[in-house]
């Protein structure tokens, strides 16, 4: 019957043990001398040799022959017990029987002495199973034990055994086993069981484990049943892994924001049998390496998985930043802990390479560093941050056939010549119907010249008399006057003359500049409404509490070189409370005044005395 490798090869004696040095040597000297407890327990990750020890141990202080602290394996009692026919020797798994019940039974039964060996030995699995009533009712035997019992706990987490437990017992905490010694493991299992397993293919497998040495030694149970050399590649296959070369290339393409080349990449992938999750796992481990490598390049290789080469983690970190290689591992963290409630997983892990190959769609705060980071280091090779991309706008087509004329602005257009006659629609002095009675100066007689000179030329007429102004209208209300503008740079006109239009935007733009604490005033209106005039920033408050927090040295200050920012020369700010008064609308022309009448041009027309309108 076939027996898996990691049952088949499981250690014997303390010294077959990987890894464990500094636990399997003092088991061994205590056990040599005598020197034993009542209570041991055993704690770390899976597959480190808790359970191994424990049973090592359980031989080891019951065999008739030890040698130096191990069993023989060759005695009754060892061959007994590691057959299962003696039951002084009891294996529990506190997963299935953590019940106070079966606890109970089990402290009922071990006050007898044994049978066959000398000590009665409990190996409890998954110790951290038991419940708080199991525990206390455990505590009590395990505080006070006979003297033939002997107690092992093996568990994987240690912090929820109840301290009271712990404080009664030797704790061994077992450490990852360096993948180093399990590949060297591996090649010894493979060239035992004739397995074509290449130091590659083992140093690959020993990464896989994760310092566990039975799931390397599944690992390669599973992976041996293919046919030829048992190789990285074969193993990738075997496995459904993406593999360290497909891995970089997808990175690199994430890198360089490919987003279509890297969705390609996955849907090859996943179309042969790859998992997206061990996907997002290796792009994962790969980032992780990149990160160790920029942030502690002097202590990084003892950290590295070690499943990569210099040049192409080299390659790598000169395409992606820390920020960067921040961003993608949390997303690709948050991604793979959501796979395991995810509808459709596929979908999940194209998300998570769109956000990786393109920053800016991820909102959190490590894609918002990234984006800045990549702002920085364009800015600091020289090439400006490209602009976002405005909408086209479209522009109207001419007809087929029509002449394109080039745009002129219209205060270059050439203006039509003044017509010679004045339009039908306007009034002429025939139209209307008045009569003028005049009496015109006699004519003064020509002064008498000598015969024979020549005729005397007519005097020239005198030069033309300038028209008179129009007869006045009726003379119209003064205006009120309206106060000088603060400056022509940047004031507009409905902002000189006492208006708060301009408060809402002026208001907006002190974000940043003035404490972020009066910023909440200043943008309500119902708080505060600012009005310029004379170059004084008036700054009308709602209460005197408002009055108040604006009133500060600091707020007036920031608003003082705000306003002459925007209107120019030296403002002044001031706060009142109150609200503002009502502007004043501008002054109008009277219509009288507008209004032109024929007859005052008719009378200014030159040198009319007496004039009778009838």
């Amino acid at each position: 019957m076939y027996q898996a490798l990691y049952r088949k090869w499981r250690p014997r004696t303390f010294d077959d043990v990987v890894g464990q040095e500094h636990i399997t040597e003092t088991l061994k000297r205590q056990a040599a001398e005598g020197r034993l407890s009542h209570a041991y327990l055993f704690t770390g990750t899976r597959g480190t040799g808790k359970t191994t020890c424990a049973k090592i141990l359980a031989r080891a202080v019951n065999c008739r022959n030890p040698q130096d602290g191990n069993p023989c394996n060759q005695c009754p009692a060892c061959l007994g017990i590691e057959n299962g026919s003696i039951l002084d020797v009891l294996e529990l798994d506190a997963a299935s029987n953590n019940g106070v019940d079966q606890v109970r039974a089990l402290r009922d039964e071990a006050v007898y002495t044994p049978a066959a060996v000398k000590k009665r030995v409990y190996i409890i699995d998954e110790a951290h199973m038991l419940t708080n009533q199991a525990w206390n009712a455990l505590l009590k035997i395990l505080e006070e034990p006979p003297a033939h019992l002997m107690f092992v706990l093996a568990t994987t987490e240690p912090h929820k055994v109840l301290a009271t437990i712990r404080s009664r017992c030797q704790q061994f905490s077992f450490k990852r086993i360096l993948p180093m010694q399990i590949s060297r493991r591996l090649e010894y299992v493979a060239e035992q069981e004739n397995i074509p397993l290449t130091k590659e293919g083992a140093a690959l497998l020993a990464r896989l484990a994760d310092g566990g040495m039975r799931d390397a030694l599944s690992l390669l149970d599973q992976c041996a049943g293919g046919k030829g050399t048992l190789d990285e590649q074969a193993i990738y296959d075997t496995l459904g892994l993406a593999g360290s070369a497909e891995t970089a290339a997808l990175m690199e393409r994430l890198a360089l924001r490919d987003t279509a080349a890297a969705l390609d990449t996955l849907a090859r992938l996943y179309a042969g049998g790859r998992e997206v999750g061990s996907v997002l796992g290796e792009l994962s481990a790969l980032a992780r390496d990149l990160l160790l490598r920029k942030t502690a390049p002097q202590g990084s290789a003892a950290l590295m998985s070690g499943s990569y080469d210099e040049a192409t983690l080299r390659r790598l970190g000169e395409l992606l930043s820390s920020q960067r290689l921040l961003q993608m591992l949390t997303q690709l963290q948050a991604a793979s802990a959501s796979l395991a409630r995810s509808a459709n997983r596929r979908t999940d892990a194209e998300l998570c390479l769109i956000r990786l190959s393109d920053e800016s769609l991820d909102e959190s705060f490590t894609g918002l560093s990234a984006r800045l980071a990549r702002v920085e280091e364009q800015l600091a090779k020289g090439i400006p941050a490209p602009p976002p991309p405005s909408a086209p706008v479209p522009k109207a087509e001419p007809p087929k056939g029509a002449k394109q004329e080039a745009y002129v602005p219209y205060w270059e257009e050439e203006l039509p010549p003044p017509p010679d006659e004045p339009p039908p629609e306007e009034r002429s002095c025939d139209d209307m119907e008045l009569e003028y009675d005049f009496d015109l100066p006699e004519p003064v007689p020509e002064p008498p010249r000598p015969q024979g000179a020549p005729p005397q030329k007519a005097p020239a007429s005198p030069p033309p008399v300038s028209r008179p102004a129009a007869v006045p209208a009726p003379p119209a209300p003064e205006p009120v006057p309206q106060p000088a503008a603060p400056s022509p740079q940047a004031a507009p006109a409905d902002q000189s003359g006492g208006d708060s239009t301009f408060w809402p935007s002026f208001a907006a733009g002190l974000r940043g500049k003035v404490p972020p604490t009066v910023m909440p005033y200043l943008n309500n209106p119902a708080k505060v409404t600012g009005v310029w005039k004379n170059g004084m920033l008036t700054l009308w408050v709602d209460s005197e509490f408002t009055r108040s927090m604006l009133n500060k040295p600091a707020v007036v200050e920031k608003l003082t070189a705000a306003a002459a920012a925007s209107f120019g020369g030296q403002p002044q700010v001031s706060v009142v409370t109150g609200t503002p008064p009502p502007e004043q609308p501008p002054s109008s022309v009277p219509e009288a005044a507008e209004e032109k009448d024929p007859l005052n041009d008719l009378l200014a027309f030159g040198g009319l005395d007496n004039i009778t309108i009838q």
